[in-house]
């Protein structure tokens, strides 16, 4: 079939909820590999965003695929209910590298994709905490779309045409300095942020605690080390630990959303652990199966989910823990084992920055390079190198779609990921496994998109 016939029945079968056509006509993809994807032509494009940072290991990966392969032979499928080796091998590993890292004995609860575990998470802090069910959350902050997870989303968007069905949140700024206020530095603004959060516990009529019963009326604040939809968006070294503090004092837990930054992404397994603070929960997924399953999952603190406070059936779906995925998962946390990840990621991200920068010296319209491993962003501006211009960067997806770039004589794509409060920035998420070469072949076809969308 082609991809115009291909196009048709999608336009009449298929349902657009859960659908973002970023080009017109939209792209279909035939195979996979590495860092690129090819169309049904052939033509390669390099990929730097692996699917929202779910293929942090590469496209079809031999190590992990084959881990799929052997499971697939030996027990594919059964029952939740039932217990298999490589969920509980899963489970111990991810709670152990907790235990090793922040000194605290936790446990861990799968599902079937991020938001679902989110889900979890919100059940787990509302039981934890007498059945509250107002959080605080990012300005910037996205979390999914189930309903729960929609509201301490903070894009009104995702929640406007279905209400709200409990969760509510109190959206607090986030630490973005490049667009923060002028004369502050990034450790001062930082401070600021939590200033400003440490307020709202100053006195009964900032409206969320009550002093003389020392309960906050909020259960819990859910984070993003690095804020991923908003637009990879780096805090200052010091915000987490200042923002800890004013948490404990007031007995509000730390969720840490890792969905996206997880697993390597920023060059340490979680984000957070940049930052030097012990979360309460942390909910994780999207690279734990490399893309080739849909499992996710959450550890907290014994106290938050030991089976007398949160007992069996408190939750359920029927594919969590499915023997495929876990199968997959474990094999990553192996592979994660064998290989200094920290080091290899921390060097390669140097290199891609260093490569940003040298760009943005040469285009003006870059306003913003920063990053943190392999998450990594260029916000895309006007000429003065501040106003956002989503029109520039919506044109550099057009024409990285197109397969119309070229290298060495030969056609070539770019598949890049646009986020931001302004939907300008492009957030970098290249495979943990490229190469320096492919690298410097992404900044070059970065220079070339550059240039030919700017005389579009």
């Amino acid at each position: 079939m082609t991809d115009a016939q291909l196009l048709a029945d999608e336009a009449e079968y298929c349902s657009f909820g859960d659908t973002v056509h970023y080009v017109e006509p939209p792209k279909i993809f035939a195979r996979c590999e590495g860092s690129y994807l090819f169309d049904s032509a052939g033509v390669p494009y390099l990929d730097l965003q692996m699917w929202y940072s779910a293929v942090n290991f590469g496209y079809a990966n031999p190590r992990l695929n084959a881990a799929m392969k052997r499971q697939l032979d030996t027990l594919p499928q059964v029952a939740s209910q039932y217990l298999h080796p490589t969920r509980i091998e899963l489970a111990k590993a991810i709670a152990e590298d907790a235990w090793r890292k922040w000194d605290q004995k936790g446990r861990v609860h799968f599902n079937v994709g991020g938001s679902q575990s989110i889900e979890d998470s919100l059940k787990l802090v509302r039981n934890a905490r007498g059945g509250k069910s107002l959080m605080f959350a990012f300005e910037g902050g996205y979390h999914g779309r189930t309903l729960g997870a929609s509201a301490i989303t903070s894009s009104y968007r995702y929640r406007r045409r279905f209400g709200h069905f409990g969760e509510r949140a109190q959206f607090m700024p986030f630490p973005y300095h490049f667009r923060g206020p002028k004369g502050m530095d990034k450790e001062e603004y930082g401070e600021h942020c939590v200033q400003q959060f440490a307020r709202l516990f100053e006195t009964e009529y900032n409206g969320v605690w009550d002093p003389k019963a020392r309960q906050c009326e909020y259960a819990a604040f859910y984070v993003e080390a690095v804020q991923g939809t908003g637009g990879y968006v780096i805090p200052p070294k010091n915000f987490f630990t200042g923002l800890k503090k004013v948490l404990d004092e007031y007995g509000v837990l730390l969720v840490v959303d890792e969905i996206q930054m997880g697993f390597f992404r920023t060059g340490k397994l979680w984000g957070i652990e940049h930052f030097g603070v012990v979360p309460d929960v942390l909910v994780f997924g999207k690279a734990l199966t490399n893309g080739l399953n849909p499992l996710a999952g959450l550890w907290a603190r014994e106290e938050l989910i030991s089976p007398s406070v949160f007992p069996p059936g408190s939750t359920h779906s029927t594919f969590a823990s499915n023997p495929l995925g876990t199968a997959v998962g474990l094999e990553t946390m192996r592979m994660l084992a064998e290989t200094d990840y920290e080091a290899m990621v921390m060097a390669k991200g140097a290199h891609f920055l260093e490569g940003l920068k040298d760009l943005q010296k040469r285009h003006p319209e870059i306003g913003d390079v920063d990053g943190l491993g392999l998450a990594l962003r260029a916000e895309i501006c006007q000429a003065d190198g501040f106003t956002p211009s989503k029109r520039l960067v919506d044109r550099m997806v057009d024409i990285g779609l197109s397969g119309e770039l070229e290298h060495r004589g030969r056609k070539m794509g770019l598949v890049l990921d646009i986020g931001g409060y302004y939907k300008n920035v492009i957030t970098f998420a290249p495979s943990l496994h490229i190469s320096g070469e492919e690298i410097d072949l992404g900044l070059a076809l970065l220079d070339q998109l550059l240039r030919l969308a700017k005389r579009a």
